[in-house]
């Protein structure tokens, strides 16, 4: 398979596969045993915190291990907002952008129904969102920005260092969803006024299963989960020391290989671009500001699933939309819509994210079955038909 949907899901890191077999075997006691069995679950635990924590510059005391980034995302949103409206009343506000991801927005429809308004600020034709226009809906009700890195979908970067100076000095609290751009480019959640961050062990080569979510010290957070004291009594339950493990080596990795990445990866994803040489495709997201080896376009007249579904019986994966969205749900996405597009060109949506894996020869070999089937499909619309019909 040539495997173009690293942002849904990175191939297993070796190291990572390694580092978790001895907690499959013989490692396999409760961290919070006070007796022996429970040592080494419990430093591998630690261990995999710092390398979690090195890869945002944080401090490993502000980890907290969850099962994935949706738990993570839950976790920031409900858990500050909630900590907040029990300690100062009318502080009830969220505010999100238009492209944020589903667990994001459910989060806040949950808390709609307790009390909470989400306001929803649109977002520019690239998909970013305005500092300014944040700025303009603070008030004294905010309890909570929540924004993501960048955008699975689109590859677009949000200006976050921007964000976060502005919300840190308006004393309005920042959660960062950064699941799909960890390990992707650089985050350093102290120099970006970072106060919550979340993250997923299989975007950075890990296994499914893991998840963190980095919190400021001195920020409350109330626990979602009841009934434990694990993790610092913020997220109850026996923690996955298999996943946690290979988590933590997956993020070691990710972090030593960040400074190379975006050379490596360019070369592809401009020379994929380059090699998609059939009418009416036009690329989503911002043309610079974007994930590196992200390529995110909507084709004319071709179903981005049908497109993918097609290309995975070619041996190639790629993506339609987000992962968490239902597997055919055969409608547009609402991140697409917020750029401005019309229903039946979003339906063309179709996302071809790199991974250090890929080499020339595939993305060669790829860029070819893409063009075969999209010729292939656009054979069977009758819309395309008709337009052929009109010129």
């Amino acid at each position: 398979m040539i495997y173009l949907d690293a942002v849904s899901a990175m191939p297993l890191r070796p190291e990572a596969v390694a580092a978790m077999q001895p907690f499959l075997a013989e490692g396999w006691g409760n961290p919070m045993s006070l007796h022996a069995a429970g040592d080494r679950p419990k430093a591998a635990i630690e261990e995999a915190r710092a390398d979690v924590a090195a890869l945002i510059e944080a401090d490993p005391r502000e980890i907290i291990f969850t099962a994935s980034g949706s738990e993570s995302n839950n976790l920031a949103v409900k858990g500050i907002a909630l900590a907040l409206a029990a300690r100062r009343s009318g502080r009830r506000h969220i505010i999100i952008s238009a492209v944020e991801h589903p667990s994001v927005t459910a989060a806040c429809q949950s808390l709609e129904a307790r009390g909470f308004r989400t306001i929803v600020l649109p977002v520019d034709r690239h998909g970013r969102v305005d500092p300014a226009e944040i700025h303009l809906h603070l008030n004294e009700q905010t309890c909570l920005v929540s924004i993501q890195a960048a955008s699975g979908e689109i590859g677009t970067i949000q200006p976050i260092a921007e964000i976060g100076a502005m919300t840190r000095r308006e004393g309005i609290l920042l959660h960062v969803d950064a699941v799909a751009a960890a390990g992707r480019i650089p985050i350093d959640v102290e120099a970006m006024k970072i106060d919550a961050l979340s993250l997923s062990s299989n975007q950075l080569g890990g296994p499914p299963g893991a998840g963190a979510l980095y919190v400021r010290r001195g920020v409350r957070l109330a626990a979602q989960t009841d009934g434990g004291i694990q993790e610092r009594g913020r997220r109850a339950g026996l923690e996955a020391v298999p996943n946690i493990a290979g988590m933590g080596v997956a993020a070691r990795s990710a972090k030593a290989e960040l400074p190379t990445l975006s050379g490596q990866l360019d070369p592809l994803t401009r020379h994929l671009k380059e090699s998609l040489k059939f009418d009416g495709w036009h690329l989503t997201g911002h043309p610079v500001e974007r994930l590196p080896g992200h390529v995110s376009l909507v084709i004319e007249f071709v179903e981005g699933e049908a497109l993918v579904m097609a290309l995975s019986r070619d041996g190639v994966a790629a993506a339609a939309g987000t992962a968490c969205r239902e597997r055919t749900a055969w409608r547009a996405s609402p991140t697409l819509l917020a750029l401005g597009l019309d229903q039946p060109l979003a339906q063309g949506a179709v996302i071809f994210s790199l991974w250090r894996g890929n080499s020339l020869g595939e993305i060669d070999q790829a860029a070819k079955l893409i063009r075969q089937n999209v010729l292939y499909l656009r054979a069977l619309s009758p819309l395309h038909a008709a337009r052929r019909a009109e010129v």
